[in-house]
């Protein structure tokens, strides 16, 4: 049984769509991140970054002496579970595992982080800020503009197979609307997009825990605080 701390965002996503590829069996355990639950030390104890995703794997490969494994990080996650399963990753040093370990480093590296900052500051920044604005939705139509380069030649982003790369990067462009985004100028993006959906695993993944969703628009200012970080 794996515990997956976990709250219903593009980072959480990307790790229940893997357990329902992979067929492993999971419980949710909430993190409220507009309530502060990433802050209590229970959770820092494993997740040293006050950031959910984290899982408990109480049965890892190496189980010898009965003991737990715990891993924070949504990529580190992913690549621990292919590790673990040999699923949705090459095991041998090819070329279509650099690809991944490539493709998901530009996910955790740039298509995450660009993408979230557009959505905050299209959404979210009670102050609307046209530098800011302007800044990470031209970034972020420059990744997205990557990304179809590259489904321009490929099925998927490593190559033939659908991988753990997949799966990272797709949850994030669940709301490229708020992210400044046409995908009439990304055709093939949304072409994947749209194989993706049709993944019974994909659909599964990212409705987990649906019933924890919240507007965040209508997040109270200490809610807010805790949220986004700001000072008092």
């Amino acid at each position: 049984m794996i515990d997956l701390y976990y709250w219903p965002t593009p980072n959480g996503q990307k790790v229940t769509i893997a357990l329902e590829e992979m067929g492993l069996e999971y419980q949710i355990k909430p993190i409220n991140i507009g309530t502060g639950d990433q802050f209590a030390p229970s959770f820092l104890a494993f997740s040293p970054n006050n950031r959910m995703p984290a899982i408990i794997d109480h049965a890892p490969n190496d189980n010898t002496d009965g003991g737990v494994q715990t891993v924070f990080e949504s990529g580190a996650i992913l690549l621990y579970l292919a590790e673990k399963t040999g699923k949705l990753m090459p095991t041998a040093l090819k070329a279509e595992r650099i690809a991944v370990m490539e493709w998901l480093m530009w996910q955790m590296g740039g298509f995450g982080p660009m993408l979230g900052q557009a959505h905050h500051f299209n959404f979210y920044a009670p102050e609307k800020i046209p530098y800011a604005i302007d800044r990470y939705s031209v970034e972020s139509n420059r990744l997205y503009g990557v990304l179809d380069r590259r489904l321009e030649k490929v099925k998927w982003l490593a190559g033939d197979n659908y991988t753990i790369a997949d799966i990272a990067a797709f949850p994030w462009s669940r709301t490229y609307e708020r992210q400044g985004v046409d995908l009439n100028d990304y055709p093939n993006v949304e072409r994947w997009r749209q194989a993706m959906m049709a993944r019974p695993a994909v659909t599964a993944g990212m409705d987990a825990g649906a019933e924890f969703r919240q507007d965040l628009s209508k997040l109270s200012p200490e809610e807010y605080k805790k949220l986004f970080g700001t000072k008092d």
